[in-house]
């Protein structure tokens, strides 16, 4: 490696020195020179051409003054060092950083060594503040490794490239990679996206998908169908081809006939369409079509969108369903995993009570769902004492905006619920209930209500409740038990029974219609179809019976008795509070057990329990040890305990309207109704949630 030496400036330490004075360069000196140097080329991060710039430094340091004469010899051994430093250098100190320790002797004020440290000669002198420049011309405030360090460049980049080799990508992060790429094309970044798959090596879809897609959304009919043979090759299940041709030709027909080419339209049917002799039934439907006279018409008819962006992308919508996603990804993709990734998480949160959104601008991507008890019915809210014995039952109105309480003190109270504080105020008290009331029904318009007594009374009274007058009292015999009942959903007729063996069906006057004997009746409902009535008897059963053609059946069977029973709004649960067992989740429909929950103490005492909340998705029931339960329907322990009563809990009822209220009655002589916190903080209405299970009212 030919080294240049050209002829360098001294920077003197002082004009006035001892070595200006003597005329020469003492011993000393030079030594302490070199030991300078060979501490600056000694640094652990010096190599290589570091090492050559200590040298360099240590010549530069040397007196070159006429008054300063320089030995031959001198000169010789020197460049010999410097030559043997060289190859040294080369040998050990390839491809490591050669700026940094010459950077941070500059940093340092060491100008003695880090100025005369520059590998491509250039000396700054302290005599005159200028700089002399070599023969290639680079300015003298260039680094020491900026010059020195281009030849090792080479090689230090590529064992750099080498060792940062582009990893490869999972299976996995190439979707999500590809996931990412269709939400940013979505919003119309096309040069991201371009830019991702380019520096990712991924592909958004197929070539022949993306050709397809743009012949569509061109609307050139005659291309796209083309391209079905290319990807015909790339589908698991080729014969879906035929479908594809078929809805492609479809969107063909209409747009011919939205532009007024009925021959063109007409060809399309019979000359391309039919001849696929694939969905007959509806090449008739699109025959139809030839008679709009409009287009509007002809919209309104298809239910179609009409030619344009939109209709062809609910058609390529369709059409991806018969692609493979390594082909051609879903439509909305990411939009969809986030979305039920959202849901999930509100299906799992034990106290999620409110409407679910589908759209993901109602919630935040960046954390997780939680919802606080806070925001749950665990805290009372009133406490209603205007009852001067047991009450026994409470049940609020279907459309959410009354309750009715009954109670052993022979009267029924109708209180009205405040809207916008969901606070409850006295609106009437129906007397005269010589039995008390122990069980009480709204019919499905909420005009009426009826209430029945305990198993010694044999009468039933329906109310007018918006009158507050007795439209009926019905007693077929002194000898009946009439304590359940329940509407038809037509609103015209009930049925009522008790223990005793009577069953009947009832207009709104209180006459019979039908009679069923023999059947000890402890509770009814009355499913939607109109027709079938279940009854839960004596026999630890409940059974469906048919007033139209006189059949029953056995629909679920318990080991202990059933002492009361409510349906779901859908028809499809029931929820049964059994003696000594507690509260049981049946499936009536399939006709098994789904669940058994935890922790109500349930005796021989009449417990209502209900569904309740947010697409009644919780569970609540009253219980003998005074306290209210409530569970998530999917949970068989409780996730709440509410507290406040003095004996037991008789019934529960959820309102129907407002999820976040909920009522109980109680042998206390109270009515207790349940809201959220009445002060929540912004943390609560946030979602941080609490740990604890219990609430003391």
């Amino acid at each position: 490696m030919p080294v240049n030496i050209p002829e360098l400036t001294l920077a003197s330490a002082s004009p006035s020195s001892s070595d200006s004075d003597t005329g020469g360069a003492s011993p000393p000196p030079r030594k302490k020179q070199r030991v300078s140097a060979a501490e600056g080329a000694g640094e652990p991060e010096a190599s290589g051409t570091a090492g050559l710039s200590a040298a360099a430094g240590e010549l530069a340091t040397f007196p070159h003054t006429p008054t300063a004469p320089v030995s031959y010899h001198f000169h010789r051994n020197l460049v010999r060092d410097i030559s043997r430093y060289i190859m040294q250098s080369n040998g050990e100190g390839q491809g490591q950083n050669q700026e940094l320790p010459c950077l941070n002797n500059a940093q340092n004020g060491e100008s003695s060594s880090a100025g005369a440290a520059h590998s491509n000669g250039l000396i700054p002198s302290a005599n005159n503040g200028t700089t002399i420049s070599t023969n290639n011309g680079i300015p003298a405030g260039t680094t020491a490794g900026s010059a020195s360090a281009s030849p090792a460049t080479g090689s230090g980049s590529d064992v750099g490239s080498t060792m940062k080799k582009k990893k490869r990508l999972s299976p996995s992060e190439e979707d999500v990679i590809r996931l990412i790429g269709q939400h940013l094309r979505g919003l119309g970044l096309n040069q991201t996206v371009d830019l991702l798959m380019q520096e990712s090596g991924c592909r958004l879809e197929h070539p022949a998908a993306t050709k397809f897609r743009n012949h569509v959304m061109e609307g050139e009919w005659d291309k796209a169908e083309s391209d079905l043979n290319e990807l015909k090759a790339l589908m698991h299940s080729p014969s879906a081809i035929v479908r594809m041709k078929f809805l492609l030709l479809q969107q063909k027909y209409l747009e011919y006939l939205e532009d007024g080419k009925v021959l063109e339209a007409l060809q399309v049917l019979r000359g391309e369409l039919t001849p696929l002799k694939y969905n007959t039934e509806r090449i008739h439907v699109l025959s139809g079509y030839l008679m709009c006279s409009h287009a509007e018409d002809l919209r309104a008819k298809a239910e179609w969108e009409g030619k344009g962006a939109s209709s062809r992308c609910r058609l390529l919508d369709k059409l991806q369903t018969y692609l493979p996603p390594s082909v051609m990804l879903p439509p909305r993709r990411l939009q969809t995993l986030l979305r039920q990734a959202v849901e999930l998480q509100r299906d799992r949160c034990l106290y999620h009570n409110t409407k679910l959104d589908s759209s993901l601008d109602s919630v935040s991507l960046l954390l997780d769902h939680v919802c606080s008890r806070k925001q749950f019915p665990c805290y009372t809210q009133q406490i209603l004492t205007e009852h001067c014995n047991e009450v026994w039952f409470c049940k609020f109105s279907n459309d959410g905006t009354k309750l009715a309480t009954g109670s052993k003190d022979t009267t029924v109270i109708i209180w009205q619920v405040d809207p916008e504080t969901h606070q409850l105020k006295l609106l009437r008290t129906l007397e005269g209930h010589a039995y008390g009331v122990s069980y009480l029904a709204w019919s499905p318009d909420d005009t009426y209500l009826i209430a029945c007594g305990p198993d010694d009374c044999s009468e039933l009274w329906l109310w007018n409740v918006q009158t507050g007058e007795l439209r009926t009292k019905m007693s077929q015999s002194h000898e009946d038990s009439l304590t359940s009942v329940a509407w038809n959903p037509d609103g015209k007729r009930f049925v009522t029974g008790g223990q005793r063996g009577q069953f009947y069906q009832c207009d709104l006057d209180g006459n019979l219609l039908d009679s069923w004997e023999g059947v000890r009746v402890q509770c009814l409902w009355c499913l939607s179809d109109g027709r079938t009535v279940l009854a839960s008897d004596t026999h630890q059963r409940i059974r469906g019976y048919n007033f139209e053609d006189l059949t029953d059946r056995n629909i679920v069977q318990e080991d202990h008795p059933i002492m009361s029973f409510t349906v779901s709004e859908n028809g499809r649960l029931a929820l049964l509070n059994v003696a000594t067992q507690g509260v049981h989740l049946w499936d009536l429909q399939d006709r098994v057990l789904v669940r058994k929950y935890q922790g109500v103490t349930q005796g021989f005492y009449t417990i209502h329990s209900c569904f309740g909340g947010h697409n009644e998705d919780f569970i609540a029931s009253g219980s003998e040890d005074h306290k209210v339960y409530i569970w998530h329907k999917r949970s068989e322990l409780p996730i709440a305990e509410l507290t406040g009563h003095t004996r037991t809990v008789n019934c529960v009822s959820w309102n129907p309207v407002l999820p976040g209220l909920m009522a109980s009655a109680s042998d206390d002589g109270t009515v207790r109704v349940w809201g959220p916190a009445p002060f929540l903080d912004m943390q609560d209405v946030e979602g941080v949630s609490e740990n604890s299970c219990t609430m003391d009212s």
